[in-house]
């Protein structure tokens, strides 16, 4: 069967749009990757890869290809196959997207990848109000407002911190595009539609209302507005676009905090709250009302997977087992609330090094140090941001563990890297329209 470059081309970059705005649903994601490689597979002959691409798709994959170095390692091998299932992904996207990099429209896709969701968001945001008025209208008069970004996550059938994830990308995204669109000369309701995007983008994230999502987002503002004002000689421009950030932000945020004063609590006395207890939770009365989600928790983890990691050394536990024998160990040093809970490492790079050794950390500090050198070198502020995003998010938690953070990372850096590479061709005279 043949098929022009034209629908080839058209068919492509519609399967990568689909991919983008459904990521958050992980069973119909798989299912659209799962159509996007089939249909890759049977026009092989369309993706082209030269030696010069082959590392940047190696580096791609390399977390998928730690786990078939390491398989061996697993107690079990059903369940190092499901891990192994998890990561597939991060072979297949590089190989398609760096393979057909010429193909790839990579603002046109972020652009309306950032559409998508943030219309796909107001549509859940409305229905949250229709089916759960009782939970809506709870939080509206300040009850309860520990548990809303959970409750409404849960209502979607995501996890709170890795929904959040994707709407700090998109919101300092729709603050790059509303930036560049006031270049041009669109007419009013484009510049309406621009701005009102980012508003409710930025307005999701405060509703969901994780901290490291909303630092990034924070990030992701400065570092759009400074890459606008790095581009920009004129004095006037750069001080009237500051200004315009500076009081959407602040007022969003303003507004959203009238409404929410356990913000100011959230982000400040609860983080550090109990510090002198780490590896002591329960010691703490009521340790998952008092310190579930505060930053001794972590630590508490953190240590105890560090100190597990260093007897493990140096091929560590196995991609499968890193989890189970880390409640293990929560049991053997009486760590009953840790136990009960069953809390994961929520730090990528301790997880990667009680999995896989000496050999884990790097291997995930080269996959995420990737994104900051493809920043650097296409120059644009939302791959940077992006860079910062899913660092930061690493940091205290595990997204290389969960379909929505490989697939997420995995799908975005082969955009990124793609677009680099466009970049790269035109520089030697290649003609590619973005």
């Amino acid at each position: 069967m043949k098929i022009s470059e034209k629908t080839f081309d058209k068919v492509f970059n519609l399967f990568l749009f689909l991919i983008a705005i459904i990521l958050i649903f992980r069973k119909l994601c798989t299912v659209f990757l799962i159509f996007f490689v089939v249909f890759n597979l049977f026009f092989l002959k369309k993706t082209k890869i030269s030696k010069s691409q082959l590392p940047v798709i190696l580096l791609i994959a390399a977390p998928f290809l730690m786990e078939i170095l390491f398989f061996g390692n697993n107690d079990s091998y059903a369940l190092g196959f499901k891990s192994l299932e998890k990561s597939i992904s991060l072979l297949f996207l590089p190989l398609f997207l760096i393979g057909n990099y010429k193909r790839i429209q990579f603002f046109i896709i972020l652009k309306a990848y950032c559409i998508g969701t943030t219309l796909i968001m107001a549509f859940f945001f409305v229905r949250f109000i229709v089916l759960y008025p009782e939970h809506f209208f709870k939080y509206l008069n300040g009850i309860h407002l520990w548990e809303m970004g959970y409750v409404f996550s849960d209502s979607i059938g995501i996890h709170a911190p890795a929904l959040n994830m994707h709407l700090a990308f998109v919101a300092f995204s729709n603050l790059y595009f509303l930036f560049e669109t006031s270049k041009i000369n669109y007419n009013k309701w484009s510049k309406i539609k621009n701005l009102s995007l980012f508003v409710l983008s930025f307005f999701f994230v405060l509703y969901v209302n994780t901290r490291i999502a909303l630092l990034a987002t924070l990030f992701g503002f400065v570092t759009v507005v400074y890459f606008q004002i790095s581009k920009n000689n004129s004095s006037k421009i750069i001080f009237k676009r500051a200004i315009l950030t500076i009081v959407l932000v602040g007022s969003v945020l303003f507004l959203f905090l009238q409404k929410n004063p356990y913000m100011k609590e959230k982000y400040s006395t609860q983080i550090f709250s109990n510090m002198d207890k780490v590896g002591k939770l329960d010691e703490i009365d009521h340790p998952e009302i008092a310190v579930y989600s505060s930053f001794v928790t972590r630590l508490s983890i953190w240590k105890s997977a560090w100190e597990l990691s260093l007897k493990n050394l140096p091929f560590g536990v196995g991609a499968s087992d890193g989890k189970l024998e880390l409640v293990k160990y929560f049991k053997e040093t009486n760590q009953i609330f840790l136990a009960e809970y069953e809390f994961p490492t929520h730090n990528q790079f301790l997880d990667y090094l009680l999995k896989f050794g000496i050999f884990g950390p790097i291997v995930a500090l080269f996959y995420i140090g990737f994104i900051a050198y493809l920043g650097i070198k296409t120059k644009n502020a939302v791959v940077l941001s992006f860079f910062f995003l899913f660092f930061i998010s690493n940091l205290t938690d595990d997204f290389l563990l969960r379909f929505d953070g490989i697939v997420f990372s995995g799908f975005w850096i082969s955009i990124f890297a793609s677009y680099w590479l466009q970049q790269k061709s035109n520089q030697v005279g290649d003609n590619i329209f973005l």
